[in-house]
């Protein structure tokens, strides 16, 4: 058997050091992760460009690399959502940023993640319509933190903008979302983040320091499963990649949905 050809499983970024000696070769260039990645999964989030936005080139050689069904999807810069002013001149210079990859066909799309201060409000509504005319004609896919987002209004105003929820597994903490499985356009979406309740409110890398059961990623395939029965294609990417626990989980569950 092999991963059905409409869900994309891989993880939330690539290239750390820490995952060397076990994903990785232990000697490998830093330049040379991407293709070794590439031969493992068929996807990718790029979430350094949350942090700044780097230069053309960097996406023209990421797109020359990987294979021509590979495709990815990029974080847009905290600016646009925690500052959230100034969205369309933010926008311009991140576009320019990413134009080699759009040329390439590989980008499917772009991640914003809001911070758990991000509220549901009539306002924030109105800033995903802005936020979503802005990064036309790009997909975006949104993901809330606050459980205050989980109402039937969110959900109508998402499937009115063609923008995609983010379907989340984190730690069952006061205030945060429920792992719940559905989607607000043709294209499903989902990031497991870990379930490390002690260290989720500090902060850092130990956030995501967390390695999923089968059983817990039982429940994921079978929810995953019925998403593909709604949808064209689903994008499951792992963010517990402390010490590459990402990518050990990521193989495991292409094998329960049929993969090699």
């Amino acid at each position: 058997m092999t991963l059905p050809a409409n869900i994309r499983v891989g993880t939330s970024g690539y290239s750390f050091e820490d995952w060397r000696g076990g994903f990785y070769p232990a000697e490998i260039d830093k330049g040379k992760m991407l293709d070794f990645y590439v031969q493992h999964f068929s996807t990718v989030e790029i979430n350094s460009t949350y942090y700044r936005i780097p230069h053309p080139a960097v996406f023209y050689h990421l797109a020359r690399k990987s294979p021509q069904h590979f495709d990815f999807i990029v974080k847009v810069p905290q600016s646009l959502t925690h500052r959230r002013q100034d969205v369309e001149k933010d926008f311009a210079s991140f576009q320019q940023s990413i134009e080699p990859m759009v040329q390439s066909g590989k980008l499917s799309g772009l991640l914003a993640q809001f911070p758990y201060s991000f509220k549901y409000s009539a306002e924030s509504l109105e800033y995903i319509s802005i936020m979503s005319q802005a990064v036309a004609p790009h997909r975006l896919f949104v993901e809330f933190r606050h459980d205050g987002w989980m109402n039937r209004g969110m959900y109508d105003h998402l499937r009115a903008q063609n923008v995609g929820y983010v379907c989340v597994d984190e730690p069952q903490l006061t205030g945060l979302l429920k792992p719940e499985a559905f989607v607000t356009t043709d294209i499903g979406y989902v990031r497991l983040h870990g379930r490390n309740a002690e260290k989720w409110w500090d902060g850092g890398d130990r956030r995501y320091d967390y390695t999923y059961s089968e059983e817990e990623m039982i429940q994921w395939r079978d929810k995953v499963r019925k998403l593909a029965t709604k949808t064209t294609k689903v994008y499951v990417y792992f963010n517990n990649c402390f010490r590459g626990q990402a990518v050990a989980n990521a193989k495991q569950f292409m094998e329960l949905l049929g993969g090699r």
